[in-house]
Protein backbone atom coordinates (compact mmCIF):
# COMPACT_ATOMS: atom_id res chain seq x y z
CA UNK A 1 0.00 0.00 0.00
CA UNK A 2 2.94 2.31 1.18
CA UNK A 3 4.62 1.82 -2.81
CA UNK A 4 1.00 2.46 -4.16
CA UNK A 5 0.57 6.08 -2.88
CA UNK A 6 4.55 6.79 -3.17
CA UNK A 7 3.46 5.85 -6.95
CA UNK A 8 0.37 7.75 -7.27
CA UNK A 9 2.31 10.97 -5.12
CA UNK A 10 5.03 10.66 -8.31
CA UNK A 11 2.61 10.61 -11.11
CA UNK A 12 0.99 13.64 -9.58
CA UNK A 13 3.87 15.84 -9.47
CA UNK A 14 5.05 14.36 -12.96
CA UNK A 15 2.77 16.72 -15.30
CA UNK A 16 4.60 19.90 -15.35
CA UNK A 17 7.66 17.84 -15.69
CA UNK A 18 7.12 16.77 -18.82
CA UNK A 19 7.84 17.82 -22.31
CA UNK A 20 5.71 20.95 -22.97
CA UNK A 21 5.41 21.49 -19.14
CA UNK A 22 6.73 24.46 -17.41
CA UNK A 23 9.37 22.57 -15.59
CA UNK A 24 9.98 20.35 -19.18
CA UNK A 25 13.50 21.16 -19.23
CA UNK A 26 14.40 18.99 -16.31
CA UNK A 27 12.60 16.05 -17.52
CA UNK A 28 15.69 14.28 -16.89
CA UNK A 29 16.28 14.44 -13.41
CA UNK A 30 12.79 14.21 -12.72
CA UNK A 31 12.87 11.01 -14.33
CA UNK A 32 16.45 10.10 -12.71
CA UNK A 33 14.84 9.98 -9.72
CA UNK A 34 11.55 8.70 -10.39
CA UNK A 35 13.70 5.35 -12.19
CA UNK A 36 15.90 5.35 -8.77
CA UNK A 37 12.14 4.62 -7.01
CA UNK A 38 10.70 2.59 -9.97
CA UNK A 39 11.26 0.39 -12.13
CA UNK A 40 10.89 2.43 -15.31
CA UNK A 41 8.36 1.63 -17.71
CA UNK A 42 9.96 2.01 -21.24
CA UNK A 43 10.17 -1.07 -22.62
CA UNK A 44 11.86 -2.15 -26.63
CA UNK A 45 9.42 -1.94 -29.25
CA UNK A 46 11.44 -3.06 -32.47
CA UNK A 47 14.70 -5.69 -33.18
CA UNK A 48 15.74 -8.83 -31.64
CA UNK A 49 16.81 -8.74 -28.04
CA UNK A 50 17.37 -11.11 -25.22
CA UNK A 51 15.15 -9.77 -22.32
CA UNK A 52 15.63 -10.59 -18.58
CA UNK A 53 14.56 -8.91 -15.09
CA UNK A 54 17.38 -7.47 -14.83
CA UNK A 55 17.84 -3.52 -16.07
CA UNK A 56 20.98 -1.03 -15.40
CA UNK A 57 19.81 0.11 -11.93
CA UNK A 58 19.62 -3.84 -10.87
CA UNK A 59 23.02 -4.17 -12.48
CA UNK A 60 24.78 -1.46 -10.49
CA UNK A 61 23.35 -1.80 -7.25
CA UNK A 62 24.23 -5.58 -6.94
CA UNK A 63 27.86 -4.06 -7.20
CA UNK A 64 27.39 -1.54 -5.40
CA UNK A 65 26.24 -4.67 -2.64
CA UNK A 66 29.47 -6.07 -3.40
CA UNK A 67 32.01 -3.59 -2.46
CA UNK A 68 29.57 -3.06 1.22
CA UNK A 69 31.85 -5.31 2.31
CA UNK A 70 35.30 -3.65 1.53
CA UNK A 71 34.17 -0.90 2.72
CA UNK A 72 32.83 -1.72 6.45
CA UNK A 73 35.87 -3.57 6.67
CA UNK A 74 37.76 -0.34 5.25
CA UNK A 75 36.09 1.67 8.41
CA UNK A 76 36.98 -0.58 10.59
CA UNK A 77 40.03 -0.33 9.50
CA UNK A 78 40.91 3.32 9.57
CA UNK A 79 40.08 3.30 13.33
CA UNK A 80 41.90 0.79 13.99
CA UNK A 81 45.49 2.21 12.50
CA UNK A 82 44.32 5.70 14.10
CA UNK A 83 44.54 4.64 17.68
CA UNK A 84 47.60 2.48 16.79
CA UNK A 85 49.00 6.22 15.81
CA UNK A 86 48.20 7.87 18.30
CA UNK A 87 49.09 4.98 21.02
CA UNK A 88 45.62 3.69 21.88
CA UNK A 89 45.78 0.36 21.57
CA UNK A 90 41.92 -0.40 21.09
CA UNK A 91 40.41 -3.68 19.35
CA UNK A 92 40.21 -3.73 16.06
CA UNK A 93 36.20 -5.07 15.92
CA UNK A 94 35.24 -1.42 18.51
CA UNK A 95 32.50 0.81 18.34
CA UNK A 96 35.11 3.48 19.13
CA UNK A 97 37.32 2.81 15.60
CA UNK A 98 34.29 2.27 13.69
CA UNK A 99 32.71 5.34 14.74
CA UNK A 100 36.98 7.42 13.84
CA UNK A 101 36.33 5.34 10.35
CA UNK A 102 32.70 5.97 9.68
CA UNK A 103 33.72 9.60 10.23
CA UNK A 104 36.39 10.02 8.12
CA UNK A 105 35.70 7.73 5.36
CA UNK A 106 31.62 9.12 4.93
CA UNK A 107 32.66 12.59 3.81
CA UNK A 108 34.76 10.77 0.88
CA UNK A 109 31.61 9.16 -0.11
CA UNK A 110 29.22 11.99 0.08
CA UNK A 111 31.58 14.49 -1.86
CA UNK A 112 32.38 11.42 -4.52
CA UNK A 113 28.33 11.14 -5.30
CA UNK A 114 27.59 15.13 -4.95
CA UNK A 115 30.45 16.28 -7.01
CA UNK A 116 29.88 13.14 -9.48
CA UNK A 117 26.28 13.19 -9.92
CA UNK A 118 25.88 16.71 -9.71
CA UNK A 119 27.71 17.00 -13.62
CA UNK A 120 26.09 14.10 -14.47
CA UNK A 121 22.90 15.49 -13.97
CA UNK A 122 23.93 19.58 -15.39
CA UNK A 123 25.70 17.51 -18.86
CA UNK A 124 21.89 15.25 -19.26
CA UNK A 125 20.08 18.61 -18.31
CA UNK A 126 22.36 20.53 -21.03
CA UNK A 127 21.91 17.48 -23.53
CA UNK A 128 18.49 16.53 -22.92
CA UNK A 129 19.49 12.49 -22.39
CA UNK A 130 18.36 10.86 -19.67
CA UNK A 131 20.60 10.22 -16.53
CA UNK A 132 22.47 7.01 -15.93
CA UNK A 133 22.64 4.85 -13.30
CA UNK A 134 25.91 4.12 -13.90
CA UNK A 135 28.33 6.88 -11.77
CA UNK A 136 26.03 5.01 -8.62
CA UNK A 137 29.45 2.28 -8.88
CA UNK A 138 31.60 4.91 -10.14
CA UNK A 139 30.73 6.92 -6.84
CA UNK A 140 31.53 4.17 -4.65
CA UNK A 141 34.97 3.12 -6.24
CA UNK A 142 36.55 6.09 -6.14
CA UNK A 143 36.43 6.70 -1.96
CA UNK A 144 37.54 2.64 -1.84
CA UNK A 145 40.34 3.31 -4.00
CA UNK A 146 42.10 6.62 -2.01
CA UNK A 147 43.90 6.80 0.98
CA UNK A 148 42.01 8.15 3.72
CA UNK A 149 43.34 11.50 4.63
CA UNK A 150 42.73 12.66 1.08
CA UNK A 151 41.49 16.19 1.33
CA UNK A 152 37.87 16.88 0.00
CA UNK A 153 38.87 19.14 -2.51
CA UNK A 154 41.12 16.85 -4.23
CA UNK A 155 38.61 14.11 -4.21
CA UNK A 156 36.14 16.69 -5.88
CA UNK A 157 38.67 17.75 -8.72
CA UNK A 158 39.27 14.11 -8.90
CA UNK A 159 36.04 13.16 -9.67
CA UNK A 160 35.02 16.15 -11.98
CA UNK A 161 37.78 15.41 -14.44
CA UNK A 162 36.74 11.48 -14.28
CA UNK A 163 33.12 12.30 -14.99
CA UNK A 164 34.01 14.95 -17.57
CA UNK A 165 36.83 14.07 -19.60
CA UNK A 166 36.57 9.84 -18.72
CA UNK A 167 33.01 9.34 -19.57
CA UNK A 168 31.04 12.51 -20.77
CA UNK A 169 33.47 13.61 -23.44
CA UNK A 170 32.67 10.14 -24.94
CA UNK A 171 29.22 9.96 -24.62
CA UNK A 172 28.61 9.63 -21.15
CA UNK A 173 27.90 5.67 -19.25
CA UNK A 174 28.12 2.40 -21.81
CA UNK A 175 30.67 5.30 -24.19
CA UNK A 176 34.01 5.48 -21.80
CA UNK A 177 37.03 3.60 -22.96
CA UNK A 178 38.81 3.66 -19.41
CA UNK A 179 37.83 2.78 -16.39
CA UNK A 180 36.54 5.95 -14.48
CA UNK A 181 36.83 5.63 -11.12
CA UNK A 182 40.99 4.80 -11.81
CA UNK A 183 41.17 7.82 -14.06
CA UNK A 184 40.17 9.22 -10.85
CA UNK A 185 43.25 7.68 -9.02
CA UNK A 186 45.62 7.92 -11.91
CA UNK A 187 44.72 11.97 -11.84
CA UNK A 188 45.83 12.42 -8.20
CA UNK A 189 48.54 9.90 -8.01
CA UNK A 190 50.27 12.08 -10.82
CA UNK A 191 48.58 15.65 -9.78
CA UNK A 192 49.35 15.46 -6.59
CA UNK A 193 52.21 12.29 -5.76
CA UNK A 194 52.95 13.29 -2.33
CA UNK A 195 49.03 12.70 -0.93
CA UNK A 196 49.33 9.13 -3.00
CA UNK A 197 52.56 7.83 -2.27
CA UNK A 198 54.96 7.36 0.74
CA UNK A 199 54.00 5.89 4.09
CA UNK A 200 52.13 8.21 6.32
CA UNK A 201 49.39 9.40 4.34
CA UNK A 202 47.33 6.14 4.52
CA UNK A 203 46.83 6.33 7.53
CA UNK A 204 44.18 9.00 9.33
CA UNK A 205 45.93 12.00 10.84
CA UNK A 206 49.26 11.18 9.86
CA UNK A 207 49.83 14.29 7.54
CA UNK A 208 50.93 16.20 9.55
CA UNK A 209 52.45 14.18 12.24
CA UNK A 210 50.93 15.04 14.88
CA UNK A 211 50.78 12.86 17.63
CA UNK A 212 52.28 9.70 16.15
CA UNK A 213 54.39 7.35 18.41
CA UNK A 214 57.73 7.69 18.28
CA UNK A 215 59.02 4.77 16.04
CA UNK A 216 55.56 4.39 14.53
CA UNK A 217 55.21 3.40 10.75
CA UNK A 218 51.96 3.96 8.72
CA UNK A 219 53.56 2.02 5.29
CA UNK A 220 52.01 -0.05 3.64
CA UNK A 221 53.11 -3.38 2.34
CA UNK A 222 54.25 -2.13 -0.51
CA UNK A 223 56.10 0.80 0.48
CA UNK A 224 57.91 -1.38 3.28
CA UNK A 225 59.25 -3.54 0.23
CA UNK A 226 60.23 -0.27 -1.92
CA UNK A 227 61.98 0.77 1.34
CA UNK A 228 63.70 -2.28 1.44
CA UNK A 229 61.97 -3.13 4.82
CA UNK A 230 61.26 -7.01 3.99
CA UNK A 231 61.70 -8.21 7.39
CA UNK A 232 59.14 -5.13 8.08
CA UNK A 233 56.58 -6.48 5.68
CA UNK A 234 53.32 -7.79 7.72
CA UNK A 235 52.50 -11.53 7.43
CA UNK A 236 50.70 -13.30 5.24
CA UNK A 237 47.84 -13.61 7.46
CA UNK A 238 47.70 -9.94 7.85
CA UNK A 239 47.81 -8.86 4.21
CA UNK A 240 44.99 -11.71 3.74
CA UNK A 241 43.11 -9.76 6.39
CA UNK A 242 43.57 -6.79 4.99
CA UNK A 243 45.24 -5.31 8.53
CA UNK A 244 47.31 -3.38 7.12
CA UNK A 245 48.20 0.62 6.15
CA UNK A 246 46.18 1.01 2.65
CA UNK A 247 43.72 2.30 0.44
CA UNK A 248 40.14 2.53 2.06
CA UNK A 249 38.84 -0.45 0.75
CA UNK A 250 41.85 -2.30 -1.12
CA UNK A 251 43.14 -4.12 2.18
CA UNK A 252 41.26 -7.08 2.52
CA UNK A 253 41.09 -9.66 0.34
CA UNK A 254 39.16 -11.64 2.22
CA UNK A 255 36.36 -8.59 2.05
CA UNK A 256 37.27 -8.38 -1.49
CA UNK A 257 36.18 -12.22 -2.47
CA UNK A 258 32.94 -11.95 -0.51
CA UNK A 259 32.40 -9.43 -3.34
CA UNK A 260 33.74 -11.30 -5.93
CA UNK A 261 31.23 -14.23 -4.60
CA UNK A 262 28.40 -11.80 -5.00
CA UNK A 263 29.35 -10.57 -8.56
CA UNK A 264 29.93 -14.28 -10.08
CA UNK A 265 26.91 -15.80 -8.80
CA UNK A 266 24.71 -13.27 -10.23
CA UNK A 267 26.21 -13.07 -13.48
CA UNK A 268 27.22 -9.11 -13.22
CA UNK A 269 31.20 -9.92 -13.32
CA UNK A 270 33.38 -11.79 -15.70
CA UNK A 271 34.98 -15.26 -13.36
CA UNK A 272 36.88 -15.58 -16.93
CA UNK A 273 38.91 -11.95 -16.58
CA UNK A 274 39.15 -13.14 -12.74
CA UNK A 275 40.95 -16.08 -13.16
CA UNK A 276 42.74 -14.97 -15.84
CA UNK A 277 44.09 -12.26 -14.38
CA UNK A 278 45.14 -14.53 -11.40
CA UNK A 279 46.92 -16.58 -13.50
CA UNK A 280 48.71 -14.12 -15.48
CA UNK A 281 49.84 -12.78 -11.88
CA UNK A 282 51.18 -15.98 -10.59
CA UNK A 283 52.90 -16.86 -13.71
CA UNK A 284 55.12 -13.28 -14.19
CA UNK A 285 55.82 -13.49 -10.50
CA UNK A 286 56.78 -16.62 -10.65
CA UNK A 287 59.56 -15.98 -13.32
CA UNK A 288 60.38 -13.18 -11.68
CA UNK A 289 61.25 -14.86 -8.59
CA UNK A 290 63.23 -17.64 -10.96
CA UNK A 291 65.47 -14.98 -12.45
CA UNK A 292 65.92 -12.71 -9.35
CA UNK A 293 67.30 -9.24 -8.86
CA UNK A 294 68.18 -5.94 -7.62
CA UNK A 295 64.95 -4.47 -6.95
CA UNK A 296 63.47 -5.39 -3.46
CA UNK A 297 60.20 -6.34 -4.91
CA UNK A 298 61.67 -9.89 -6.97
CA UNK A 299 62.40 -11.29 -3.41
CA UNK A 300 58.52 -10.74 -2.84
CA UNK A 301 57.21 -14.94 -2.92
CA UNK A 302 55.08 -14.62 -6.11
CA UNK A 303 51.86 -15.73 -4.29
CA UNK A 304 52.02 -13.04 -1.99
CA UNK A 305 51.58 -10.27 -4.67
CA UNK A 306 47.69 -11.47 -5.11
CA UNK A 307 47.29 -9.93 -1.62
CA UNK A 308 49.19 -6.98 -1.43
CA UNK A 309 48.24 -3.77 -2.72
CA UNK A 310 45.52 -3.47 -4.60
CA UNK A 311 45.46 -5.97 -7.05
CA UNK A 312 42.99 -8.17 -5.48
CA UNK A 313 40.60 -4.78 -5.41
CA UNK A 314 41.43 -4.02 -9.30
CA UNK A 315 40.99 -7.49 -10.41
CA UNK A 316 37.66 -7.70 -9.02
CA UNK A 317 36.01 -4.51 -9.48
CA UNK A 318 37.92 -2.39 -11.93
CA UNK A 319 39.25 -4.95 -14.58
CA UNK A 320 35.34 -6.69 -15.06
CA UNK A 321 34.25 -3.24 -15.96
CA UNK A 322 31.86 -4.55 -18.94
CA UNK A 323 32.43 -1.29 -20.63
CA UNK A 324 36.17 -0.87 -20.74
CA UNK A 325 37.36 -4.46 -20.62
CA UNK A 326 36.86 -7.03 -23.31
CA UNK A 327 33.27 -8.49 -24.66
CA UNK A 328 34.35 -11.81 -26.52
CA UNK A 329 34.87 -15.01 -24.22
CA UNK A 330 37.99 -15.81 -25.37
CA UNK A 331 38.69 -12.05 -25.57
CA UNK A 332 38.22 -11.68 -21.61
CA UNK A 333 40.77 -14.81 -20.97
CA UNK A 334 43.46 -12.76 -23.02
CA UNK A 335 42.42 -9.68 -21.30
CA UNK A 336 42.65 -10.76 -18.10
CA UNK A 337 45.74 -12.74 -18.21
CA UNK A 338 47.83 -9.53 -19.27
CA UNK A 339 45.87 -7.42 -16.89
CA UNK A 340 47.57 -9.84 -14.44
CA UNK A 341 50.69 -10.39 -16.13
CA UNK A 342 51.29 -6.88 -16.67
CA UNK A 343 50.41 -5.49 -13.77
CA UNK A 344 53.03 -7.47 -11.63
CA UNK A 345 55.58 -6.60 -14.43
CA UNK A 346 55.08 -2.83 -13.59
CA UNK A 347 54.98 -3.46 -10.15
CA UNK A 348 58.37 -5.26 -9.97
CA UNK A 349 60.52 -3.64 -12.44
CA UNK A 350 58.98 0.18 -11.91
CA UNK A 351 59.43 0.91 -8.42
CA UNK A 352 58.30 4.39 -8.75
CA UNK A 353 54.18 2.79 -9.75
CA UNK A 354 54.39 -0.02 -7.00
CA UNK A 355 50.64 -0.40 -7.50
CA UNK A 356 51.29 -1.47 -10.99
CA UNK A 357 47.42 -2.73 -11.47
CA UNK A 358 46.12 0.92 -11.90
CA UNK A 359 48.50 1.05 -14.86
CA UNK A 360 47.81 -2.11 -16.14
CA UNK A 361 44.17 -1.92 -15.92
CA UNK A 362 44.00 1.69 -17.96
CA UNK A 363 46.52 -0.14 -20.59
CA UNK A 364 44.54 -3.00 -21.27
CA UNK A 365 41.33 -0.78 -21.59
CA UNK A 366 43.06 0.19 -24.44
CA UNK A 367 43.98 -2.43 -26.39
CA UNK A 368 40.33 -4.45 -25.46
CA UNK A 369 38.93 -3.50 -28.29
CA UNK A 370 41.84 -4.69 -30.49
CA UNK A 371 41.98 -8.12 -28.44
CA UNK A 372 37.99 -8.05 -29.81
CA UNK A 373 38.88 -7.26 -33.35
CA UNK A 374 41.62 -10.37 -33.53
CA UNK A 375 39.10 -12.91 -31.49
CA UNK A 376 36.22 -11.62 -34.07
CA UNK A 377 38.27 -12.65 -37.28
CA UNK A 378 39.95 -15.55 -35.74
CA UNK A 379 36.57 -16.44 -35.75
CA UNK A 380 35.29 -15.56 -38.90
CA UNK A 381 38.58 -17.31 -40.48
CA UNK A 382 37.40 -20.29 -39.01
CA UNK A 383 34.00 -20.22 -40.16
CA UNK A 384 35.05 -19.42 -43.93
CA UNK A 385 37.72 -21.74 -43.99
CA UNK A 386 35.28 -25.01 -43.24
CA UNK A 387 32.82 -23.48 -45.44
CA UNK A 388 35.60 -23.59 -48.27
CA UNK A 389 36.44 -27.33 -47.30
CA UNK A 390 32.35 -28.31 -47.42
CA UNK A 391 31.54 -30.45 -50.95
CA UNK A 392 28.11 -29.20 -51.95
CA UNK A 393 25.51 -31.44 -52.14
CA UNK A 394 24.81 -32.93 -56.56
CA UNK A 395 21.38 -31.87 -57.29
Amino acid sequence: MKANHLRKLVDRIKPPFEKGGKLGMFLSTFEAFETFLFTPKTVTVKGTHIRDSIDMKRTMGIVVLATLPALIFGMLNVGYWHYQAVGELVPFWSWQGVWFGFLKVFPIIVVSYVVGLGIEFGVAQVRGHEVNEGYLVTGMLIPLILPVDTPLWMVALAVAFTVVFGKEVFGGTGMNIFNPALLARVFLFFAFPAYMSGDRVWIAGMIKGHGIVDGFSGATPLAEAAAHHIDKMPGAMDMFLGITPGSIGETSTVAILIGAAILIYTGIASWKIMISGIAGALLMGGLLNIFGGDNPYFAIPFWQHLIMGGFAFGIVFMATDPVSAAQTEKGKWIYGFLVGFMAILIRVLNPAFPEGVMLAILLMNVFAPLIDHYVVQANIRRRLKRVKTVTPMKS
